[in-house]
């Protein structure tokens, strides 16, 4: 089965336009669920937001593979004296990251309005420590690009606390093979996924097992697998590898992850999953992640009785300004396949 790099691309670049924050996730399930229609596949949503669908396989066997399609953002907190807004995270981006960011307050009456996310000393000739304040949320605000300034008159754009506020996510595809974006923790294992089942309608491969699907849609807050539509046997979910200090995943490898902040993944099926990249001359990592939970880490700690483990493409500078690589990109394709139809 050969991947589609144009198809991988397109959808890629699609799926990371739509603002998908955590809670905010239908118009992206929406898209996905179009994508799979499109392959023949029939999908359906939870009551929870997530898209799961079934792959027929050869045995009697089901096992399960997910990535995540929500991603980190911040909501309205309240109303600054001057009319910006104040805001609370969703999820854990890395504040500093989105100083100057643009984004868009989209209101739950339909209404979206501009702006630009800043420091509470955003000026250089005006404040003394523009340089040195902490960019953390209650030292940050929304700008709104409206002639607003009083909390009052914001109040009367229609905006409400909960609002989401999504900024860009500034996707480019170097020729290279680069892949820059935010957010692809997980749009880019989306399209992993997607681009598996695209070959798997088009080239008529059945996998060895029954697969169940899920793109989930509350990942980034913890509990996006805690509650499984139908039992399996074992789990696979593919989410971003770790990059960094002494882990050996680089933007060109699949990560094989051990253990991450759950505890261990499960030896047996992670010693498989190493013996498949080994046998096939994949670039592969194994690694412990330090800081980190997954869509199975939250399904094993609902008490889903599944063997867990945990792939991905590596992404650096996670949770910031990220970046991976059509390399990271088929070798966790090419190992997903493998554990698919071995």
């Amino acid at each position: 089965m050969n991947f589609n790099t144009d198809f991988f691309k397109k959808t890629l670049c699609d799926i990371l336009a739509i603002d998908s924050p955590s809670g905010y996730t239908a118009a992206a399930m929406g898209k996905i669920g179009e994508l799979v229609a499109g392959m023949g596949y029939e999908s359906r949503l939870t009551r929870k937001g997530n898209l799961v669908l079934e792959v027929p396989g050869k045995s009697g066997r089901t096992v399960g593979i997910s990535a995540h399609a929500d991603t980190l953002g911040l909501v309205v907190r309240g109303f600054r004296d001057d009319g910006t807004l104040s805001f609370s995270q969703v999820g854990g981006a890395i504040l500093a990251t989105l100083d100057g960011e643009y984004c868009r307050v989209r209101t739950r009456s339909g209404r979206v309005y501009t702006g630009t996310i800043l420091s509470n000393s955003p000026s250089s000739h005006v404040f003394k420590d523009s340089g040195t304040r902490e960019r953390k949320d209650r030292e940050m605000h929304v700008r709104l690009d409206e002639e607003v300034g009083s909390a009052e008159e914001a109040k009367k754009l229609g905006i409400l606390p909960g609002d989401f506020i999504c900024y860009d996510p500034k996707t480019e595809i170097t020729e290279k093979g680069f892949i820059k974006s935010r957010f692809l923790d997980d749009k880019l294992s989306v399209a992993i996924i997607l681009e598996l089942l695209r070959g798997f309608a088009e080239e008529g491969v059945v996998p060895s097992h029954n697969v169940q699907v899920i793109f989930s849609s509350y990942e980034e807050v913890g509990h996006g697998l805690s509650h499984l539509p139908a039992p399996v046997e074992e789990f696979v979910t593919v989410d971003m590898g770790c990059i960094g200090e002494d882990l050996l995943c680089t933007e060109y490898d699949v990560s094989i992850c051990a253990k991450d902040s759950s505890g261990p993944y499960d030896y047996e099926l992670t010693g498989r999953l190493i013996s498949l990249a080994q046998a096939a001359g994949l670039s592969f990592a194994v690694d412990i992640y330090p800081m980190y939970g997954s869509d199975v880490s939250a399904a094993r700690e609902a008490g889903h009785d599944l063997k867990g483990a945990l792939i991905g493409p590596g992404v650096a500078a996670s949770h910031g300004m990220e970046r991976s690589h059509l390399k990271a990109v088929e070798n966790t394709w090419k190992l997903l396949w493998l554990y698919l139809t071995s």
